[in-house]
């Protein structure tokens, strides 16, 4: 038996236009419209002390790298459509790209694995030097069009002896951003691991240096117990302190902004995280392509309830 449609009743031509109309949105239309969008690059430290556990994720504690990366993942569902996320990571004196920034919505999936697969043990050597880290990144971004947004908790390894500061006037004002404090307020224990990433107690005192043996000491020679100018510029005794701990150096990081022309923000949760970069400064005017699938799919629904009205 042959089916003929009627030509004269005209839910059938009802039918046929949600149809056609339902096949355009499987090509996805799009349109255009005027966005605020943002070209950012994540630089992580993943120096040791990043593992100290001070933070929590569902009422359990993580380490500073995980919690990062967590806020990171989140912001990326956040970023509009048209900006551009680029990835690195800072250990011992400087910082390297993993990737240039690209499209969050069609490179999500490569920049979302590429946040979670960041690891301590990506790290180049055990040195923690953040202001050299931090002038290094300047100078490679001086002449990107690209905000910065440094992660780090400010502890340095071993401390760093103030006559050796790296100088960051020259680069001071030349790269907009943000360097944002990971950590909390109170000494903490950092996790010990060996060669395979098992982990292994924590660090002890013996374990790390607790003051510099660069250069000159700038200390008073008078006041070093065993000093000899050639032999023994920190003198004789061994040093002791809490560095095998750890917490957030605040004020270390706020000067190193004020010093390199940054803001400096504090990562308490994941909504700091968004206040942190989503500001007017960083944000650019652009287009951003908008999916407009729901205007045709709303119009077969109309069409359909239209076949059914008497």
């Amino acid at each position: 038996m042959t089916i003929t449609p009627n030509l004269r009743d005209y839910r059938f031509w009802l039918l046929a236009a949600a149809l056609l109309i339902l096949s355009a949105v499987f090509f996805h239309p799009q349109t255009s419209a005027q966005a605020s969008l943002y070209r950012l690059t994540f630089i992580v430290d993943i120096t040791r002390s990043m593992n100290t556990e001070d933070y929590q994720l569902d009422q359990q504690p993580v380490g500073r790298l995980q919690y990062v990366k967590q806020a990171l993942r989140q912001e990326l569902l956040k970023l509009p459509c048209g900006s551009q996320v680029g990835l690195g990571v800072f250990t011992e004196r400087r910082s390297t790209l993993l990737f240039e920034p690209i499209e969050v919505c069609s490179g999500f999936a490569e920049i979302d694995a590429a946040i979670a697969a960041l690891d301590w043990r990506m790290a180049w050597a055990a040195d923690s030097r953040i202001a050299n880290g931090l002038l290094s990144t300047l100078e490679m971004l001086k002449d990107k069009d690209q905000t910065l947004v440094f992660f780090s908790d400010g502890q340095e390894a071993p401390p760093p002896n103030p006559r050796y500061k790296p100088e960051l006037l020259a680069v001071k004002d030349q790269v907009k951003g943000v360097i944002v404090g990971v950590g909390g307020e109170q000494l903490s224990p950092i996790p010990k691991f060996d060669a395979k990433g098992q982990r292994q107690g924590f660090y002890k005192p013996e374990d790390v240096p607790h003051r510099s043996s660069f250069g000159e000491s700038d200390l008073n020679p008078e006041k070093i117990q065993g000093y000899n100018a050639r032999n023994a510029p920190f003198g004789s005794e061994a040093a002791t302190g809490d560095e095998h701990m750890s917490r957030l150096h605040e004020s270390y990081l706020r000067q190193l902004a004020a010093e390199s022309g940054l803001q400096y923000r504090r990562l308490t949760d994941a909504d700091s995280l968004d206040q942190a970069l989503q500001q007017a400064e960083f944000a650019k005017p652009g287009q951003q392509n908008v999916d407009i699938g729901w205007r045709y799919a709303g119009l077969v629904l109309l069409l359909l309830a239209t076949v059914y009205v008497r």
